[in-house]
């Protein structure tokens, strides 16, 4: 693992078409990332080993996608120091349940929170690829292409 930069995690894998937007931005930027399932209320003992265990083994960024009570990423959060984006999964309530879930953490546990579904899986890749850019110049620079690259396609577009 130690060429990890970026864990996914999801809490079932009912969720991976959603968590898949996140992994095609690092793989486009070509950063490498892991990817699990792992329950904060069905294999809470081992969802708390893995992410004790991430930032030992390089990892940099974590991101987790859960739906419903959404608990992932605040108790992902809670055995790491690294940054925690949560991505709010579409369930019952369309998303809404998984949404204030994600952001209602209490003081000392902090979780960054994306929009709903796939366009907030999209930016918590994007998120993560901000984070690694502090210090780590390449990546800097693509993102820098890919801003360039949205203003460029938005100023081409034609009414």
């Amino acid at each position: 693992m130690n060429d990890i930069k970026v864990a996914i995690m999801m809490g079932s894998k009912t969720d991976l078409p959603t968590m898949e937007e996140a992994a095609k931005i690092l793989k486009e930027f070509g950063v490498a990332y892991e990817m699990k399932v792992l329950s904060a209320h069905r294999t809470p003992k081992e969802t708390a080993k893995y992410a004790e265990g991430l930032k030992g083994n390089g990892v940099k960024v974590v991101i987790c996608g859960a739906g419903g009570s959404a608990a992932l990423a605040g108790v992902v959060a809670a055995h790491t120091t690294l940054p925690v984006i949560g991505i709010p999964i579409e369930s019952v309530l369309n998303g809404l349940d998984s949404l204030l879930s994600t952001v209602q953490m209490p003081p000392g546990v902090p979780v960054a929170a994306v929009a709903i579904g796939k366009g907030g899986a999209k930016n918590a890749g994007l998120l993560a690829l901000r984070i690694l850019s502090t210090y780590d110049k390449d990546i800097e620079k693509k993102l820098e292409k890919f801003n360039d690259d949205q203003r460029r396609r938005i100023l081409e577009e034609r009414i």
